[in-house]
């Protein structure tokens, strides 16, 4: 069934992915982290319950799932999850900060498994920003090495960075170092949730100047580097090319895309603050979950009177919907009036 903003459903069509942190032990310890990972929950699914809940994401119809954490590769029962993944007919993609990826064991695990992509986290175009921001001396050489590894091993790799203030110059130098890799970049905003102080995040202009290099890159590189913004970056612009893979077509967080905690909660999206976690599959089935009226009603049902701010007077109002709904969400503890639109600040500045 179709989807259709404003109207309720009894049947939604299964999420397109399904972003799983089937951990929150991690080996690094960023700035950045939305979840704040370090130690495992004490309460992590058990391997039984991660593979039941690789079939019930199959029941409802899930297309694909990314593995993250913390740091995936920590969690003993990786390959188990990944296999079924795998076999169930999903896509499968792994999001890893890079340190296990030098371990010939694990990369021989990871070609095996042959995802459709595996993902590694860059924050700094030198060791001594990357290594600042993670936390842990070489993880840099770490990260590089293990990007340079799976590409030449003719794996599907790409490379995501998070911006805010203490990388905003490192931009560029991540750039010089990817061109001609063969790999695909993902650039997206860091946003006050778990680590991350509000006093790195970016202002306005800075967020702004982060979309004119996107696009800047996407003119001048396209032969030597596939570069997009994330859902929270760059759609819409009255001057700017749209810096997306998919044209945007409102938030997806419950639509087309589905988070899942480590202990079994289920969040539209993992970026959004923790009271929007709208149950958990050991009280309640995920299909229940997921097909409930009273679930994502953020982002399934909007109308145009729950827009607020400028987003309110906006003329594509009924296609944005508001805009990331993580980043309104705490950057203006509300949803529908996302701040971080390159329109609005383009029309700011007339």
């Amino acid at each position: 069934m179709p989807w259709r903003r404003g109207r309720r459903s009894k049947k939604w069509p299964g999420p397109g992915c399904a972003v799983w942190e089937i951990t929150l032990a991690c080996n690094l310890n960023c700035i950045h982290c939305g979840s704040a990972a370090g130690r495992k929950r004490d309460d992590e699914l058990s391997t039984e319950e991660a593979l039941q809940l690789c079939d019930d994401l199959k029941g409802i119809g899930c297309q694909g799932v990314a593995l993250m954490g913390g740091e995936p590769l920590l969690r003993p029962d990786w390959v188990t999850i990944s296999e079924k993944v795998h076999n169930l007919g999903m896509e499968l993609s792994i999001i890893t900060n890079g340190w296990l990826g030098l371990d010939d064991n694990v990369i021989q695990q990871i070609v095996e498994l042959a995802p459709e992509c595996v993902t590694v986290s860059l924050d700094g175009g030198e060791s001594s920003v990357h290594d600042m921001i993670r936390g842990v001396e070489g993880s840099f050489d770490r990260a590089t090495q293990a990007i340079d590894r799976f590409a030449s091993l003719g794996l599907p790799t790409a490379v995501i960075t998070t911006v805010h203030k203490l990388n905003l110059k490192e931009l560029t130098k991540i750039r010089d170092y990817l061109k001609g890799k063969g790999v695909a970049w993902q650039i997206q905003m860091a946003t006050p949730h778990g680590r991350l102080e509000q006093r790195h995040v970016l202002s306005q202009d800075e967020y702004y100047s982060v979309a004119l290099f996107i696009a800047a890159t996407r003119k001048l590189y396209s032969k030597e580097l596939m570069v997009a913004g994330a859902h929270d970056m760059g759609y819409f612009s009255t001057i700017l090319p749209d810096l997306q893979v998919k044209a945007w077509q409102g938030c997806q967080a419950g639509i087309g895309t589905l988070g899942i905690q480590s202990n079994g909660n289920i969040t539209g999206c993992l970026a959004l603050p923790e009271q929007f976690i709208e149950g958990n599959i050991r009280d309640r089935p995920l299909r229940e979950i997921w097909y409930d009226k009273e679930s994502f009603t953020f982002s399934r049902y909007v109308k145009m009177s729950d827009m607020k701010a400028h987003c309110a007077r906006c003329e594509l109002k009924k296609l944005c919907g508001g805009g990331c709904s993580a980043v309104s969400a705490s950057m203006s503890r509300g949803f529908h009036q996302d701040p971080y639109c390159v329109r609005h600040i383009e029309q700011s500045m007339k």
